[in-house]
């Protein structure tokens, strides 16, 4: 992932629910636009940090097995406080259902114990797509590579 909005993952409970953080930092690029004089998190970016939470909840409770998760559908998304340069999003995500090919979770980011953003979240696996367009050598590769991000991300996790 090129651009990760998880800076650590701070405790994971498989099957249940990962909490982690992400930092932002003044030197980060798009605060050049977002905005200049108020720099803030976009909230589209405070979604993705709570989807990437959600998404490795998912592949490591899984054992990275599956790698090929993709967000199909945001509910009840609610921004209510803003986070800038030098604050911490801390981030909680909670599996609440698992249907086959789908799982649910119920995430939020909060700044100093105050919900900024919360959402409900819908993965779905697309084994069959990633396949056609990775082909089995590239999902061995992929499952490497997500297994490296991992332990640098999880890096003091109690095993």
């Amino acid at each position: 992932m090129r651009f990760s909005q998880l800076d650590k993952v701070t405790e994971f409970i498989p099957g249940e629910r990962i909490k982690g953080i992400r930092k932002l930092r003044a030197e980060e690029d798009f605060l050049r636009d977002h905005f200049p004089f108020f720099p803030v998190m976009p909230g589209v970016l405070m979604l993705e940090a709570l989807f990437q939470a959600s998404l490795w909840l998912v592949r490591a409770t899984d054992d990275f097995e599956n790698c090929l998760w993709m967000l199909k559908e945001v509910r009840n998304a609610k921004f209510a406080n803003f986070v800038q340069p030098g604050e911490i999003l801390e981030i909680d995500s909670e599996m609440i259902k698992r249907d086959g090919n789908q799982v649910s979770c119920k995430a939020t980011g909060s700044k100093e114990g105050v919900v900024a953003v919360s959402a409900r979240l819908t993965l779905e696996l697309r084994l069959d797509e990633g396949t056609k367009i990775l082909g089995p050598e590239g999902l061995g590769f992929s499952r490497h590579s997500i297994k490296e991000q991992w332990e640098s991300l999880a890096t003091g996790l109690a095993e």
